[in-house]
């Protein structure tokens, strides 16, 4: 029996039966990696979305309309904040070199009135104006000493950065009222809630100075909440177990 085990061992054709084994193991192992490095993305990034922060509110433009004492275009506009944290766990002294957010799909009932905005560098008490020059198809910010969402700075070591996501005249609301509660112009114009809805996807990726650059894919629904019948909503989402990042460059 061992004399026969000792012949088949020094034929060719084992040999080739074990180089076939030992090549699917290893393709079998590396699948396995692969595919929990695609579920679960990087384990140990040198900086961590820690929270998104979302305020969904409606505002009413003057559109200077004179038939009536109030004549107003009607917005439903969404401020997204994201937070990037440094990982206190992470053994090496890393630099943001910029954050950026891009790649944005938009699925709505009417995609055309759906506008980005960048922070308006101008605007005194207000993070952002409906502005044309302000819309956007991606968004850069750059690392700096400190964060600065007007000029769209992040500290090199965490911040925020910001953007808005605008449902544009969703309606016109015309009124002789004596005084208007802007807070309930959707209310008042019957707008239905189907008629606000927006999927957005983006991409979040962070770009470090040793080279290094991290991706996410970001998908939201908006608006957050009952924003026809509370006027203003927010909320602040820090469960980001399905946004998974992956290394894209070094």
């Amino acid at each position: 029996m061992i004399d026969n085990i000792k012949k088949l061992t020094k034929t060719k054709s084992f040999h080739i039966c074990m180089i076939i084994i030992i090549i699917v193991v290893i393709l079998f192992i590396v699948g396995m990696l692969v595919l929990r490095y695609h579920v679960e993305g990087e384990t140990n990034m040198p900086f961590n979305l820690s929270k998104i922060a979302i305020i969904s509110t409606q505002e009413g433009i003057d559109d200077g309309g004179t038939n009536t004492r109030w004549s107003f275009d009607v917005h439903q506009s969404n401020d997204i904040y994201l937070y990037i944290d440094k990982n206190d766990a992470y053994d090496k002294t890393e630099i943001i070199k910029s954050v950026r957010v891009d790649n944005f799909q938009i699925e709505a009932k009417n995609t055309d009135n759906i506008k980005l905005y960048k922070p308006n560098a101008e605007a005194e008490n207000v993070i952002f104006q409906y502005k044309d020059e302000d819309i956007i198809q991606s968004l850069e910010y750059t690392g700096d000493v400190e964060s600065d969402l007007k000029s769209l700075k992040i500290s090199n070591q965490g911040g925020i950065i910001a953007f808005r996501c605008s449902n544009n005249y969703v309606t016109k609301y015309q009124s002789d009222e004596e005084e208007i509660n802007h807070s309930e112009l959707l209310k008042k114009a019957g707008i239905a809630e189907e008629d606000l809805k927006i999927n957005l996807t983006f991409h979040l990726t962070i770009t470090l100075e040793s080279g290094k650059e991290y991706q996410a894919e970001i998908k939201t629904e908006l608006p957050i909440g009952n924003v026809i019948e509370e006027g203003s909503t927010s909320t602040e989402i820090t469960d980001l177990q399905d946004v998974v990042f992956k290394r894209i460059h070094n």
